[in-house]
Formats: structure tokens, C-alpha cells, sequence
């Protein structure tokens, strides 16, 4: 499943109950309602735990975690850096 499913799908199941809110992968969660500080830290932990990277203060901000696309974009350049540090 491509990233931006899994996420999408997460979400859905998580914060929305499996119902489809209508929302679009660029549609900000914050701003539309979707999640709130404590469920940004619920996303925050199932991409540590599904995806295998470790989110450090600065990768805190909204332009990696306010959107499906931004989260996924996100998750593709820090498995990007951990395999050329690897």
C-alpha cells in the first residue's frame, strides 16, 4: 500500500471511525478539524512505529505533519536520509 494510503487509512479508522470525511490529501487536519495537538501525537507515533524513523523536536513543524500529503512527503525524505546514513 502506498504511504499516503496507509496514512490516509489511519486516519480514517483513528480519528474519523472508518467514515470518509470528505477531505482532501492536502487539506490541512489541523485546520479542518480532523486532529488536534494530542492526535498529531498520535500520528507522530504510528509513523514511528509503521514506517521505522524517529521524529526528532525540529520535525515538529506544520509543513511535515499538517496534511496526507505532507506526512507521507514527510516519511519518504527522513527513510531517505536514514538509508544514506546507514
Amino acid at each position: 500500500m502506498e504511504r499516503q494510503q496507509q496514512i490516509r487509512a489511519y486516519i480514517l479508522e483513528n480519528f474519523l471511525l472508518g467514515q470518509d470525511g470528505g477531505f482532501g490529501d492536502e487539506e490541512s487536519l489541523l485546520g479542518a478539524g480532523i486532529v488536534d495537538s494530542t492526535g498529531v501525537l498520535e500520528i507522530v507515533g504510528f509513523l514511528e512505529k509503521t514506517f521505522s524513523i524517529e521524529l526528532q523536536d525540529e520535525d515538529m513543524v506544520p509543513e511535515n505533519l499538517d496534511s496526507i500529503r505532507n506526512l507521507a512527503s514527510f516519511v519518504d525524505r527522513k527513510l531517505a536520509t536514514q538509508r544514506m546514513t546507514q
